[in-house]
């Protein structure tokens, strides 16, 4: 989902900036996630790579509640042996870094799993 015309090229970003968080091991949507991907590319017709789909659907942008800000919402696996409050604290400051002038109203960042 983006926003309002929203390209494609921040969810990307954000997912690259996330992915590359110290303590993130990868990008995987939960259940809710896998099922929309599954819906769209019924829809579409389109197939991408399957790990390329996943980190696709972790990263979810949309119209935040005031005009002109955006709700994100971030799926990730963390490594054991790290905080998920640090990992999510930092997790926060990349999206918010690769948002830009367009500041996130939220950024919900939910811990799927531990490897």
């Amino acid at each position: 989902m983006t926003a309002d015309g929203e390209p494609m090229e921040l969810t990307e970003r954000i997912a690259q900036a996330v992915a590359g968080v110290p303590g993130v091991a990868f990008l995987r949507p939960g259940l809710a996630g896998l099922l929309r991907s599954s819906v769209a590319a019924r829809v579409t017709g389109h197939r991408a790579n399957p790990e390329e789909s996943r980190a696709k659907s972790a990263v979810r942008v949309g119209q935040g509640s005031a005009p002109g800000t955006l709700a994100i919402e971030v799926s990730v696996v963390l490594r054991r042996g790290h905080r998920a409050v640090d990992v999510t604290r930092e997790i926060r400051a990349a999206v918010r870094a690769e948002a830009g002038n367009r500041p996130p109203a939220r950024v919900t960042i939910t811990v799927t799993g531990l490897v």
